[in-house]
């Protein structure tokens, strides 16, 4: 197979990212505006279940998230890589801009729930096809010695999807005014935005030719007739399969979420930062670490995928609590100096007056303590601006946790690229993929909050969840995982009989 061109290969990964980049940023707006999402689906009553009924829905796009990898997996192993991710591309865009026209709880009912639901299961078959497709169609493109540089770019489009996300809102929120935005229509427009995100996304991803790989074996009649049967199926490769969640994905999910995620999640809720601080917090620590992606995918073409990947599982098993004990001290005003107390009337809705009181201390730490009294009782609200020294303490400790990220997830596309054969490859890497985090990774924010509701439990106790099963991939890891990149590497797989293949052994 002739190697693709230096200039083509930019080509490829530049339109292969732009599209997944799309993707990542029409999934996470939804987590990333959650609590406002809670408020307009939901009953209102109980915030603190309406989050979590929120949290779970966003979830249950993760959970869907293996059977469109399966479902896409298969007819990109049938029809080629181009035509299907290009198909979820549409589906995932379609399914974002209709959440932004869907009536609020109040006008529709049950069917808001409902209809959000519907479409974020959407949402997650979709995205459950793209990354299979876009991570093995640079892959197929790449030369070997360079895998993990050149599919370390599509890995960053994650991290950079989760950043658009951020920007667009925060950008939405100044533009419109907090009031609008939350209690008024300004939520929708990063939702109705990303239709024209996916309509310029698809202009380009239709100029796109297929895989070579995929083409030299469509022309010689070697396309698998039955991708999910060659793939789990048959012992060997399902053993491959099943490595790959326990000893790689299902790590890297739980350190992607819980770095990023949950991070933003447990600043906002716990640590209770102020809204755009907080967020401007996630914001820069990304833009910091994300260069950290190529680095890692490149280092991992020389020291192979193993140790990178592995190292960066241990660093959160290790450092988790610690981190996140000193993110909720730095904002912890419960032993700080006060300097004045000030009785201020805040605005909520469009005509209540709550009574809020503004504390201010020596180190320049705001805090805003807010009291509304309704049918459902008493509700108090805090909120936490940081002084500029503090803020930059949390911004370098949220940056050490995305850099365990680009350590796990960096060299990843490349290594489940290489464990298994052309013919059967997007079924079979998509899969371990999306279980390790779509369900055990995405259900970080939902299971880490539940835990912290039991009784006994404190701030910190949800992090046992992550750590528990990067805990349990290190090991299986550590001891079953290869780091000798070529003993992964296959293009061909010969059909010795029916039922039988030969496949590399890890």
């Amino acid at each position: 197979m002739a190697q693709t061109p230096a200039k083509g290969i930019w080509k490829i990964i530049t339109a292969s990212s732009v599209g997944t980049l799309i993707e990542w940023y029409d999934f996470y707006i939804f987590g990333s505006l959650s609590t406002i999402i809670a408020a307009k689906f939901f009953p209102a009553g109980n915030p603190t279940t309406a989050l979590l009924a929120t949290l779970a829905t966003f979830a249950a796009g993760f959970i869907v998230r293996p059977f469109g990898a399966l479902f896409f997996g298969r007819l990109g192993d049938l029809i080629g890589r181009k035509h299907t991710f290009l198909l979820t591309l549409i589906i995932m865009g379609s399914s974002t801009f209709l959440i932004g026209l869907i009536p609020s709880y109040v006008t529709i009912g049950f069917w808001a729930p409902l209809i959000v639901l519907l479409l974020r299961l959407l949402q997650g078959l979709a995205l459950g096809g793209e990354y299979g497709g876009a991570a093995t169609y640079v892959a197929e493109h790449s030369p070997e010695h360079r895998r993990g540089f050149f599919t370390s770019w599509i890995q960053i489009t994650a991290t950079l999807g989760l950043f658009v996300s951020l920007v667009v809102i925060l950008g939405v929120r100044r533009l419109v005014g907090v009031e609008e935005f939350t209690n008024g229509n300004g939520w929708r427009y990063p939702f109705l935005l990303s239709i024209v995100l996916v309509l310029i996304s698809i202009l380009i991803r239709l100029k796109m030719k297929e895989s070579p790989l995929f083409t030299q074996l469509k022309e010689e009649g070697k396309t698998s007739v039955n991708p999910i049967k060659e793939s789990f199926g048959h012992k060997e490769n399902f053993k491959m399969v099943l490595l790959a969640l326990f000893g790689a994905t299902m790590g890297q999910g739980v350190i992607w979420y819980t770095s990023q995620f949950y991070a933003q999640s447990f600043i906002l809720t716990k640590c209770n930062v102020e809204y755009e601080q907080a967020n401007s917090i996630i914001m820069i620590a990304l833009l910091l670490a994300t260069p950290f992606f190529i680095v890692f995918g490149a280092l991992s073409d020389k020291w192979g995928r193993k140790n990178i990947m592995l190292f960066g599982m241990l660093l959160g098993v290790l450092l988790y609590r610690p981190i996140f004990q000193q993110l909720y001290s730095l904002a912890d005003t419960s032993g700080k100096e006060v300097v004045t107390n000030t009785v201020i009337e805040g605005q909520v809705g469009s005509n209540m007056k709550v009574p809020a009181v503004l504390t201010n201390y020596t180190d320049g730490t705001v805090l805003k303590v807010a009291t509304t009294t309704s049918s459902t009782g008493v509700k108090t609200t805090k909120e936490v601006v940081l002084n500029g020294n503090t803020k930059w303490k949390m911004i370098l400790l949220v940056t050490a946790m995305v850099l365990f990220v680009t350590m796990v997830y960096g060299p990843i596309a490349a290594f489940l690229v290489e464990m298994f054969p052309t013919r059967i490859r997007y079924t079979s890497m998509s899969l371990p993929y999306h279980i390790g985090n779509g369900v055990f990774g995405g259900l970080v924010p939902f299971i880490a909050t539940l835990i912290t509701t039991i009784p006994g439990t404190n701030y910190l106790s949800g992090l046992w969840y992550p750590i528990g099963v990067a805990a349990l991939c290190l090991v299986v890891g550590g001891l079953y995982l290869s780091n000798k990149i070529e003993e992964h590497v296959t293009d061909e797989i010969a059909i010795k009989g029916e039922g039988q293949m030969e496949l590399p052994v890890i």
